[in-house]
């Protein structure tokens, strides 16, 4: 005598089959007249505190989230779920320490990177107070000078009238910042190291970042906002 075939919680029916199993081999079923997937008895894991503030410690590191998946024991659905909320609620503004007006400096560059394909780029443009550390400009865009215009207008206002700015010989740079702050230097000059190696530490932080990986980003927003995340940790620990 076969088994009973177990109820649709969508319409009600009996009419259902087996349609393969989950990832624990739980057998699915799939209702023959509303077509609704299920599982018999299900049981929602409860996501602990403990679990989620590790996951939020393990994003600041070069770890895929199919890593992190496996070492806070939970679904790879359930966490890109988590991870796409998470992102859509970043602050995409720099927090840095209060500034005088006075003599400020800061070094700017771009970094390469790309969402979904390598055709797809997305050029990260930053700016870099020599004095603290902080990140205190960011824009996420191509490299143009829309690119330059969206990095000076994120700076904030005391950086924009007092910094002196010291980027590569990128031409779109001369077309944005007033020509009496903008000072175009070479590599070899030095003034420009700290925000060069800002760029090699987001590759080794953010595993979307690495330039060989299979951990790229897939969604723009979710690039976007893992980059943010990461300056905002990063600008916390400059003012600790």
């Amino acid at each position: 005598m076969s088994a009973k075939a177990p109820t649709c919680p969508n319409c009600g029916s009996q009419h259902t089959v087996k349609n393969g199993s989950i990832h624990n081999q739980k057998p699915k079923y799939q209702c023959q007249n509303c077509k609704r997937q299920f599982i018999e008895n299900p049981t929602n894991k409860v996501i602990s505190k403990d679990t989620i503030e590790l996951i939020d410690r393990l994003l600041y590191e070069l770890i895929p989230l199919a890593g992190i998946a496996r070492a806070a024991l939970v679904s790879e659905t359930w966490l890109q779920k988590y991870v796409n909320n998470k992102y859509t609620q970043i602050p995409q503004k720099v927090k840095v320490s209060e500034k005088p007006k006075g003599k400020l400096t800061i070094e700017c560059d771009e970094a390469w990177s790309f969402v979904a394909s390598k055709n797809n780029k997305k050029w990260i443009w930053l700016a870099l107070d020599k004095k603290t550390r902080e990140i205190v400009g960011v824009y996420i865009g191509d490299h143009s000078e829309d690119g330059a215009r969206g990095l000076w207008n994120s700076l904030p206002p005391v950086y924009r009238q007092c910094a002196v700015c010291y980027t590569d010989f990128w031409a779109d740079y001369t077309q944005v910042i007033p020509h009496k702050r903008h000072q175009a230097v070479g590599k070899e000059s030095g003034k420009t190291n700290h925000i060069e190696r800002f760029n090699s530490t987001l590759r080794q932080r953010i595993a979307r970042l690495v330039r060989k990986t299979l951990s790229f980003s897939k969604k723009l927003n979710n690039h976007i906002g893992a980059i943010w995340y990461f300056i905002h940790h990063y600008n916390s620990c400059c003012s600790a």
